[in-house]
Order: structure tokens, then sequence, then C-alpha cells
């Protein structure tokens, strides 16, 4: 078959591959028709995340049609439409009883290891096509997966709904929503969300959804504002200096209720925090560059919360934890609890209250997605979103 290989930083082939086969009794294999460009990906294209192998398959958000499955496999069923949870779920252990899906303990044995090896701290649950930190299982930029645990992570979709309407079911849209829950928004709030990439926008959804009042969204890129506008948001263009008091003055000095960093390693800047990062970043003196997440700490109000979906991998410095502390802030981080989401929030696509559709920009073949990778890397073209068609 042929799949999305990474061989190196910025290094991306398709090459011809093994075909995957059942491992596990519980295993699945489904033939991708639809997969795409997450922004955690370039993490990966850009050298950022350790325990990379060359030959590995990296691909996190897919979907298609299960072509065989293992004798223990009781629910999903050869022929079925599915979208795939891009974090990997036993679905029996203590984390997943308590519906803490990400942080599994039997499908990562090996990735706190590496972890450890590589100044990560612990790696969580396993997820699909991102690195040997979180179990090395080859991903969905392919014309075929294995899908471990399938019952738990695979979810049946109506025939009615194209692969567009619920692609994002399996990694941004509950990542958006997951970060906007962890704000607790009562009726009235101010949301602000740093990053207006894919799972900002989801976030600005999910705000509103939740009951937010007023979203403030900052950003860099004239498309991406542009987008988050059409959703509602107030925009803060990072272009026009510093955010920090142009956020305050649209919260009468007391600061957003809540902040989201959908940004995460790789953020972007102005000033003498964003150079000292990326100095840092580059001579390997720190993994993360924490510009975005610093300025999130230092706009929400007071007894406000800091939510933090953006991917952040090891080992940072200049973080203000004194103005944490002295505003007695709140945090709420982590990997995405995906299996908890997928369900209600298909039911939100399906009574029409969202359409995911919105955040697509381009549309390309399997072939394409190296190019494809350098385009939204560079942010050229206006490119948001890529998604790939990969089978019929």
């Amino acid at each position: 078959m042929k799949a999305v290989v990474w061989h190196g930083k910025q290094d991306l082939r398709v090459d011809n591959v093994p075909d995957p086969s059942i491992v596990n009794p519980h295993d699945a294999i489904v033939r991708v028709t639809s997969t795409a460009i997450c922004g955690s990906d370039l993490h990966l294209y850009n050298g950022f995340i350790p325990a990379m192998k060359p030959g590995d398959i990296i691909g996190h958000e897919f979907m298609g049609e299960i072509v065989a499955t293992g004798p223990a496999c009781e629910t999903v069923k050869v022929g079925e439409r599915v979208i795939v949870m891009c974090g990997i779920s036993c679905g029996r252990c203590w984390f997943c009883k308590h519906e803490l899906f990400s942080a599994c303990d039997n499908t990562n044995p090996a990735g706190s290891q590496a972890a450890l090896e590589t100044l990560y701290g612990h790696a969580g649950g396993a997820l699909f096509g991102y690195s040997h930190l979180y179990g090395g299982y080859a991903g969905g930029q392919a014309e075929y997966v294995r899908v471990p645990f399938a019952d738990v992570g695979c979810v049946k979709i109506p025939a009615e709904l194209s692969d567009e309407q619920v692609l994002f079911l399996t990694d941004i849209f509950p990542t958006g929503f997951m970060a906007a829950e962890n704000c607790k928004i009562q009726l009235g709030d101010t949301i602000a969300v740093f990053g207006a990439g894919p799972v900002g926008q989801f976030a600005v959804k999910s705000a509103y959804l939740l009951g937010a009042e007023r979203v403030i969204v900052i950003d860099a890129v004239s498309e991406r504002l542009a987008m988050a506008a059409q959703q509602g948001a107030i925009i803060v263009d990072e272009r026009h200096g510093d955010v920090i008091p142009r956020i305050e003055e649209l919260t009468g000095g007391r600061g957003p209720d809540s902040v989201i960093d959908a940004v995460g390693l790789e953020a972007h800047g102005t000033g003498v925090g964003a150079v000292y990062d990326k100095v840092k970043q580059v001579m390997r003196l720190e993994t993360d560059r924490t510009t975005a997440l610093r300025n999130a700490i230092m706009v929400c109000r007071k007894g406000g919360t800091v939510s933090i979906p953006g991917v952040y991998g090891g080992l940072v410095d200049k973080f203000p934890i004194g103005a944490a502390f002295a505003k007695g802030l709140s945090f709420a981080m982590g990997q995405t609890h995906f299996h908890r989401y997928a369900k209600p929030l298909l039911a939100k696509v399906q009574a029409g209250e969202i359409d995911p559709r919105f955040i697509v920009t381009h549309r390309i073949a399997l072939a394409e997605i190296p190019a494809a990778y350098k385009m939204f890397n560079d942010k050229q073209d206006g490119c948001i979103k890529v998604v790939a068609k990969v089978g019929t």
C-alpha cells in the first residue's frame, strides 16, 4: 500500500509499504477513505517531537471502512463505515473506566521509558502516527491502518453524513470542545483564544455552544483571523503590537474569564520573550516556545482558568509561575479524551448545530500530502485545513 512516511525533519515521502495485518484479536483493519493534516503533525514535520524513526507512517485524523476484524471484536463489523479516534485506548483499565482515555495504561507500555530517556516525563496513552513516545503505531495518512482495540476506538457513522462532516470528530473538534469545556464557561463569560488554527477555530465554536458571550481570538495570519471573525469572534492581530493591553481594553481591564492556548510549542510572537524562546529552542536549551502560554497567563483575569490544548512536549523556562500563583489561576491541559466526546459531538453534527466542513480550505489526494505539509507549515495559499481523499 501507499503511505506518508517520515524520513527526517521536513522530509516526508509517499512510499510503498507492507499492508497492515491483524496482530491482536481485538484489532481491525480500516481502508482509509479520508485523512487530514493536523497542526500538531507540524511538530513532527519540523523535528520537535523526539523518538521519531525513519520509516514511521504518520497521521492521526482518518476514517474509512472496516475490511477485516480480529476474532475478539464484538461490535465492529466488516463493511461498516467508521471514524477512528486518534488516541488509542483499551477501554478496560482504571483510566479508561473513568473516561480518562488519553491516560490509558495498556496501549503505550514502552512510551514512558522513551519519554524519560528524552527528558519528556511521562508520555501517557498511545496515538496513531505520533512517534515512539506514543507507542510507535502506524498512522492514518495511508491506504490502510491497523486499529488496535477497534471496538473501543471506532465509531460507526450514519450513511447520510459525508466524510468531511465527521472526519474532525477524530481529533480537532473534540480537542477544541474539551478546551472550551475545561474553562467551565458560565453564561456571559468572555473567553480569549490564542491561536486561530483548526483547534482554535473549533474552540471558538465550542465556547459559543457552551454559553460564552464573547470570544476574543489572537493570531497573526489574516486568513485564520478572517475565519474566526466569521464564527463571531473579536479579532486581535498580533502584527499590530503587544496584544495584552488590547485584550485588557476589550475586557475593561479585568481580563478574560478564561484563556485557551491553542498554539503550543511552536508559538511565534513579538517582543523580547518571543526572541528568547526562539533562540533557546534553536540551541536545544529548551524544547518548547511558550510565548502564547506566557501571554495567556498574564492576560487571564484573577481566579480564571488557562486551558491548554496546544501540544507541549518537554522543558521550558521563563515560565511566569509567580503571576499564575498571585492571580490564583487554574490550569487544565493534556491530551484530549477523544472517546468521551465523539458520540455527543456526532449528535450535534446530526442535529445541525454545527457543520465542521467550515474549516476545510484544501482538498487533495494522498500523493500530494508531502507538498501540502510545506504549504501548511509555511502558511501559503490561505491554508488552514487540508483533507486528503484516499479511497472511494
